[in-house]
């Protein structure tokens, strides 16, 4: 199996970050991955995207210029990456910021009102992690207890009091009908 997963969003949305935690997961799940980080000039505030290969072989590039799995955080994004997502694959978006609906039929697309459960939760910087248990759960992209460890070890040391509700964020996502 592989996924070629592309996340997008404006810069501070936690992108980079949530793409390195996917990358960490599945090679602590034995699988061989590659991250690519992409941001504008501006960082917070400008776009942001990281493309992420997990695969039971090795991967043979990390630019991707299509994929079967996206998550987008901002409507731009899904402007932008709609039309990159393979037949069959899935969107999973923040419907607390993207304003317009899928417009394809031949994928899967799950929306998530992820920055306002992150808002209602205390720190909205958790809108990434509940997508991303919206996607692991209907992906299987990786193991949730694998993901649950790559935050210990993604995490700057300053951050880790937050895992808790890190790993609260990504149940929250798993669980969101």
């Amino acid at each position: 199996m592989v996924h070629e997963i592309i996340l997008a969003g404006f810069g501070g949305q936690g992108i980079l970050m949530a793409g390195k935690l996917l990358a960490y997961a599945g090679m602590l799940d034995g699988k061989h991955v590659s991250w690519l980080p992409s941001y504008g000039p501006e960082m917070r505030g400008g776009t942001a995207n990281s493309s992420v290969v997990i695969s039971d072989r090795p991967v043979d590039s990390p630019v991707l210029y299509s994929c079967n799995e996206l998550i987008v955080m901002n409507r731009p994004s899904l402007d932008k990456f709609e039309n990159l997502v393979e037949e069959g694959g899935v969107i999973v978006m923040d419907s607390s910021i993207v304003d317009r609906d899928v417009k394809r039929g031949d994928i899967e697309s799950f929306k998530v009102p992820a920055t306002k459960m992150a808002s209602e939760m205390g720190n909205m910087a958790f809108a990434n992690i509940i997508l991303l248990g919206k996607l692991i759960k209907e992906r299987k992209t990786v193991t949730v207890d694998n993901l649950e460890k790559a935050l210990y070890e993604v995490l700057p040391e300053k951050k880790r009091n937050l895992i808790p509700m890190e790993i609260k964020a990504l149940k929250t996502g798993m669980e969101y009908i």
